[in-house]
């Protein structure tokens, strides 16, 4: 599976009793599938993930899936502190026809005070263990406080069911140690279906060109209502052209402040946080990078780092009430998470202006 180009983390919206409100969820889904991202980020680190029961992450990933455009690829955060949680989450996402699962250090084995040697053994069996099994391939996530060695990455980058690494950590040596995972694992090379125009193929894409029914159509019980029906044959669907292209172990640079520094060290995608609260001003960097124009790539990134680093500063509620800015449902957080006071919402609000 190629990974390429913007891809936005989903943040999640709730009613203001804390229940998980689908449809804002299903709106926003459909606002960014009409953006140039290549794909969305279902409960990532800044979608509340572990404020989720797994039903209501069940719920999470059905909505998003049947509301976001087929063309957009799809990433199901399902981290769990135990190997099983984590694939029957696995085994969902595939039935929902995801693209991939991401993961990262369960919390219990950060909070191992063990061996340095054990957790490390630990760390590679959890991460071995699932890609064993899962039905997707895996991109690893390597976040602030929870991040992954080099070399437990290069090791598990050998793993033929582990696709990339997901970087959101923010040190500043961040680009030196994604150089060192590119150049060190320059022998894992594999081949994946795109595009003619080399763009991802998604799972819903491949689906619907072999005819198979679309998840989000009405059942027959959902029409017994009405007076009369009518049965029609399914057009038929065009088969998709596809060719593909030899790739190694892909990064996704995740830090908002330094999404050029992680393309220029190699970084194939990014995935910024504020890009749920300004996905054309975040594309447009990648664009101008693209373009190999980097003056304009410059003054792209710098346009927005005061906001991105105001609001993600404030965790969900931050990100969220920049989303309300911006004319995406953010709402407030779950609690015991706290949205930013009404001093700081006008600090962000001036920052945000002009943002798109």
């Amino acid at each position: 599976m190629l990974l390429e180009g913007l891809h936005i983390p989903l943040t999640t919206p709730f009613h203001p009793d804390g229940r998980l409100n689908t449809p804002k969820l299903v709106a926003n889904a459909a606002r960014y599938s009409k953006t140039p991202a290549a794909g969305l980020i279902v409960l990532g680190p800044s979608g509340e993930p572990t404020m989720l029961s797994d039903d209501e992450t069940r719920d999470t990933l059905r909505t998003v899936a049947k509301a976001a455009a087929p063309e957009k690829l799809l990433l199901a955060g399902i981290e769990r502190g135990s190997v099983r949680s984590t694939l029957a989450l696995a085994d969902f996402a595939a039935e929902q026809r995801y693209d991939a699962v991401l993961i990262g250090v369960p919390s219990i084995l950060d909070q191992n005070d063990g061996p340095p040697t054990q957790r490390q053994r630990e760390t590679l069996l959890h991460f071995q263990a699932i890609a064993d099994r899962s039905p997707l391939p895996m991109v690893l996530l390597s976040s602030l406080g929870r991040g992954i060695p080099t070399d437990t990455v290069v090791e598990l980058a050998t793993h033929p069911n582990i696709i990339g690494l997901l970087d959101a950590g923010a040190r500043e040596t961040r680009s030196r140690e994604i150089e060192a995972i590119l150049q060190r694992t320059t022998p894992v090379q594999r081949e994946v279906t795109v595009t003619p125009t080399f763009s991802a193929v998604t799972s819903r894409m491949l689906a619907a060109s072999a005819g198979q029914p679309n998840a989000s159509l009405l059942s027959a019980v959902a029409l017994k209502a009405t007076a009369t029906a009518i049965a029609e044959p399914p057009s038929a669907s065009s088969p998709l052209r596809t060719r593909t292209k030899s790739i190694g172990f892909q990064i996704i640079a995740g830090r908002s402040s330094a999404i050029l520094d992680g393309l220029r060290s190699g970084a194939s995608a990014v995935a910024p946080a504020f890009a749920a609260c300004a996905p054309q001003a975040c594309y447009e960097v990648f664009a101008a990078w693209k373009d190999d124009d980097q003056p304009l790539a410059e003054e792209k990134q710098q346009r927005f780092n005061a906001a991105a680093h105001l609001a993600e500063a404030f965790g969900p509620g931050g990100l969220k009430f920049a989303c309300d800015l911006n004319g995406y449902f953010g709402g407030r957080p779950r609690l015991p998470l706290l949205p930013p006071s009404a001093a700081e919402r006008a600090d962000l609000e001036h920052l945000m202006k002009g943002l798109l």
